[in-house]
């Protein structure tokens, strides 16, 4: 007899699958994304860091992009409060020096996340309301309606911020998250994001010989331009925003000077016109805000309520926001006690703002 041996095949080695994102957005206690899973385009980590003369650049450019929020918001606001030039540039002021609070905070003691804390769309609506609360009543001039009006936003923004205070640092945000997923947080930021279209298009109809040609120039060097050549690529990508801005406002510049509005509606000209703004010429060079800068907060329960509606969605709104920014960080996603704690704190920052006179509280945005 022939003893035959038993061969055995050792079978080949099967690759565990790549984790999945968590069904809740607060379950997760480890990597939610493996390295391999990360997104290869990205050239900048949460560990790694662009060279100085980048960082200035970059960072520039973020606060381009969250000025013209803060403008839009504060030009959109403040003339149907009753303000006038100069106090638009101080509401403005305002906001940029509450989003640089907020930001530090949230970066160094929130999530520590990249993320900038800007204005929130989702407060014009409370805004509006107390807007439209004052315009029938009868004043002794515009700025003290305005004065009035700043005031009720100030006191309905600090009785809010208590909201999110305690929400944030009983833990019961982050409970509340085990409850949300993508398929709740993606529609809540992009209707609160699309509110702004209502703002931004029309005011890009009024002067579409110049917003027209911005939209082209940023998808042409997004899309077309990058492919040229390796470094039109390196700096296309990072920096695609400043050239525009750059080449376009020399446009509008140029159309001013030769007198093309001269001869339009006001509209056009508060839309085309680069010396129509006044906000250079109103606005001192350095201001400081200081606690009541406006007056004694006013309190008033109907306002209050719509206020913190604004904040419980400006909260879910910075919530998939930490989550984004972790995800395109190449970062762990966030677990419960810290989006508790960044809530928490998102709501001292609206207790600071209600005090310093900001005209709409902060939220998250990569």
């Amino acid at each position: 007899m022939v003893e035959t041996a038993n061969h055995q095949h050792a079978l080949p080695a099967q690759s565990a699958p790549p984790p999945r994102p968590p069904t809740s957005l607060a379950v997760a206690r480890g990597p939610t994304w493996t390295p391999a899973e990360q997104l290869q385009q990205l050239q900048y980590c949460i560990h790694s860091n662009p060279s100085w003369p980048q960082t200035v650049l970059l960072a520039f450019q973020h606060y381009i992009v969250m000025l013209g929020t803060a403008v839009l918001i504060a030009s959109a606001l403040v003339p149907q409060m009753g303000g006038d030039y100069g106090d638009k540039a101080r509401v403005i002021q305002s906001l940029l020096f509450m989003s640089g609070v907020n930001t530090l905070l949230q970066t160094l003691f929130g999530t520590r996340l990249p993320t900038v804390m800007g204005p929130s769309a989702a407060f014009t609506l409370p805004v509006w309301s107390i807007i439209n609360d004052y315009s029938d009543r009868t004043f002794t001039s515009e700025h003290e309606r305005f004065l009035h009006t700043m005031r009720t936003i100030q006191g309905s923004l600090i009785v809010s911020a208590f909201l999110n205070i305690v929400l944030g640092y009983s833990r019961a945000w982050g409970n509340l998250t085990r409850l949300f997923s993508p398929i709740i947080i993606v529609p809540v930021v992009c209707v609160v994001g699309l509110g702004l279209s209502m703002r931004g298009f029309p005011l890009l109809g009024n002067c579409v010989e110049i917003g027209l040609p911005m939209l082209i120039l940023l998808v042409f060097c997004q899309q077309f331009l990058k492919r040229i050549h390796s470094k039109a690529h390196f700096i296309v990508e990072r920096f695609a925003l400043l050239f525009c801005i750059a080449i376009v406002w020399a446009f509008a510049a140029i159309l001013t000077v030769a007198g093309a509005y001269n001869n339009v509606p006001e509209r056009t000209k508060l839309s085309c016109r680069t010396d129509g703004s006044h906000l250079m010429s109103s606005a001192p060079w350095i201001k400081f805000p200081y606690p009541f800068q406006w007056g004694t907060p006013i309190f008033r329960a109907s306002h209050v309520f719509g206020m913190i509606g604004a904040a419980l969605v400006s909260s879910a709104e910075s919530t998939g926001t930490f989550f984004a920014a972790s995800r395109f960080a190449g970062a762990t996603a966030p677990p419960a006690h810290v989006l508790s704690r960044s809530i928490g704190l998102q709501g001292i920052g609206m207790l600071i703002e209600g005090m310093f006179g900001s005209i709409v509280g902060t939220t998250a945005s990569v």
